[in-house]
């Protein structure tokens, strides 16, 4: 007679594959959330890039203005206007006190503007801050390169930064040589200094320079 094999049930479930499954998943996670994390970084670079840009062309509506002062019927367009401050249109016939980079130190307060010259002299702008758009107040100032006032002719060019003739000597490290200048003088040089003031206490400094015959 013969015996019956004893019957076997089912191998017993190892979880082997399953393991491997969820260490797939745990790294697609990872991977998803790397790459949402790149993206997020990505748009906001993109999105500072056009905010300061916007910043910077609405600041650039203030240099504008600045130039219009000079022109006819502006505030500094009269023969011998720019021979004294007029705080009225935010200009300093003395050169203003800045800081290391440049920026007048009249700029650096945060709503009342008010600073040093070169030659230690408090200048207090008075015109209307420029409203921008979205929340922006643009401010600004001009300086005229010089250490004194009065006008550029009798400062002379020892008092004043100035645009070198074609008749004047140029070259080493110097810029300007105190050779004998031409009998009409050369014009001085003007700064102008923008402060843009954005939200979320952001802020853009620019500045542009350019000469007026006087």
């Amino acid at each position: 007679m013969k015996t019956l094999s004893k019957m076997h049930g089912p191998a017993r479930e190892r979880g082997v594959v399953l393991l491997f499954c969820l260490i797939i998943l745990v790294v697609l996670l990872a991977g998803g959330v790397a790459v949402m994390r790149s993206m997020d970084t990505s748009l906001f670079g993109a999105g500072n890039l056009a905010f300061k840009r916007d910043l910077v062309n609405q600041g650039e509506i203030a240099i504008a203005k600045a130039m219009r002062e000079f022109q006819t019927s502006g505030a500094l367009a009269a023969t011998g206007a720019t021979s004294s401050s007029l705080p009225g249109a935010n200009y300093s016939a003395i050169q203003l006190a800045a800081n290391a980079q440049g920026i007048p130190e009249v700029l650096l307060k945060k709503t009342t503007l008010t600073g040093a010259d070169v030659v230690g002299n408090t200048f207090a702008p008075t015109g209307t801050p420029i409203s921008g758009n979205g929340g922006v107040t643009v401010r600004y100032v001009i300086d005229r390169m010089c250490n004194a006032t009065g006008a550029f002719s009798t400062i002379g060019k020892s008092g004043c930064v100035y645009t070198p003739s074609s008749t004047e000597t140029l070259g080493g490290d110097q810029s300007q040589l105190s050779t004998p200048g031409p009998s009409i003088p050369s014009p001085p040089i003007y700064r102008v200094s923008v402060r843009v003031d954005g939200p979320r206490d952001t802020q853009v400094f620019l500045q542009a320079s350019f000469t007026k015959p006087e």
